[in-house]
């Protein structure tokens, strides 16, 4: 088989754990298979990385913060390959680029365009155990260091296992699989033995960590089977793959949230055609990705209110943007929260059972837990809650749709 590995930044966090990653894929490799392995940064040092470069300047260019941050997985990367060769076993160390991840040129959030895998195929028709370094690529033309943003190892994995036509691709990583929940804020919580794309994706995006949401695109979209499983344990993890029928059996595959999460609120605005389209389109040009959308508008059809959601980390600049807008516009006034969370539902089985949502608001209000927004999709249901009661509704929510890991007699 061909076997695509990464390992995030746990899973290498000191020279232990990087031997530890050798030996893994070296038993991967004497079992008979081609392996590539793709590597994060040491746990901890995209950090500090970070906070060098802000000791350096207030406002560092992003081109030279993506020069400085992929040196982490280069560290890595040669570290790995290294522990490889001392135990018998022949491996090349690759950066991003020189195994052919191409890229656009959005500095610090850039999207791959293709991989050219001649030297990965090469190495490993050589015998080569070939490690790259995730979270970078190179812009074509320019040939300009970049970085694909926070959790960008998983998307390397997944496109370079795409690109070479991998049998699997396992995401190792601190927590043995996909959960129904936190296993920290639910113990009883249980470990899914697979999941479909659709499923996992929306996990992803809603606030589940343990894979980023573009490598779940990425798969979905190329079809590479995923396997997500412990660095630190040999049991078997969860599969995310295509849906099947038994997937629809269960209503409710996972309980997700965000605490990483503002409300925006513009009040007042005229109702009229194309005010949506200005205050979103400001919005998107300054890289801002929007969630929630909710719109209401008045009895006299004169006036509308459009709250919406945006990361915590973007609130700054997409409020300044809202607020430039309410001016241009004639608003009355933008007021905003930072104090919420987003708590979700997750399962392909809605499609086909009624009720859901129903039960989840029912839950929610028995335990006196307020509903500011609401959005659902074919096969998720997500509110807005005050962040003081995420793990209140985390619980209740898991307890209500019978999700806990049932000991066998």
């Amino acid at each position: 088989m061909l076997i695509v590995q990464k390992f995030g930044g746990t899973s290498v966090a000191n020279v232990e754990r990087i031997k530890a990653v050798a030996e893994r894929v070296v038993n991967t490799a004497k079992q008979g298979n081609k392996v590539v392995v793709v590597v994060s940064a040491m746990a901890g040092e995209t950090d500090k990385l970070i906070n060098l470069a802000h000791q350096v300047s207030p406002n560092p260019s992003e081109r030279e913060m993506d020069l400085l941050l992929s040196s982490g997985e280069r560290v890595t990367t040669a570290l790995t390959a290294m522990a490889i060769d001392a135990l018998g076993y022949k491996s090349i160390a690759l950066t991003g680029w020189q195994a052919g991840i191409i890229t656009d040129t959005v500095h610090t959030k850039a999207k791959i365009e293709k991989i050219t895998a001649d030297r990965i195929v090469n190495a490993l028709n050589n015998g080569y155990i070939v490690v790259i370094a995730g979270f970078q690529g190179i812009t074509g033309k320019e040939g300009e260091i970049t970085t694909l943003g926070r959790g960008g190892s998983d998307l390397s994995a997944v496109a370079i296992a795409s690109a070479i036509n991998s049998d699997l691709c396992e995401i190792y990583t601190d927590v043995e699989g996909v959960f129904t929940t936190d296993p920290n804020i639910v113990p009883e919580a249980k470990k899914l033995e697979k999941i479909s794309y659709e499923e996992m994706l929306e996990m992803a995006s809603l606030g589940a960590k343990v894979l980023q949401t573009r490598s779940v695109e990425f798969a979905m979209k190329y079809n590479v089977p995923v396997v997500v499983r412990s660095s630190f344990s040999d049991k078997p993890g969860t599969l995310v793959t295509k849906e099947d029928k038994d997937m629809e059996k269960v209503v409710v595959s996972g309980i997700t949230y965000d605490k990483n999460q503002a409300k925006i609120t513009l009040i007042g605005l005229p109702d009229r055609p194309g005010i949506a389209a200005k205050l979103f389109t400001d919005i998107a040009n300054a890289n801002i990705v929007v969630d929630m959308i909710v719109q209401n508008v008045s009895s006299d059809g004169k006036l509308a209110d459009i709250s919406f959601t945006v990361p915590k980390s973007d609130l700054n600049k997409a409020l300044k943007i809202a607020k430039d807008i309410a001016t241009e516009l004639g608003a009355q006034n933008v007021i905003y929260r930072d104090d919420i969370s987003k708590i979700s539902i997750v399962g392909v089985g809605m499609r086909t059972h009624s009720g859901v949502a129903a039960k989840m608001f029912e839950t929610l209000a028995k335990h006196g837990i307020n509903i500011m927004t609401i959005s659902t999709s074919e096969i998720k249901v997500s509110c807005i809650i005050e962040a003081k009661y995420t793990e209140l509704a985390v619980r209740v929510l898991h307890d209500a749709f019978n999700l806990a890991d049932k000991p066998t007699v």
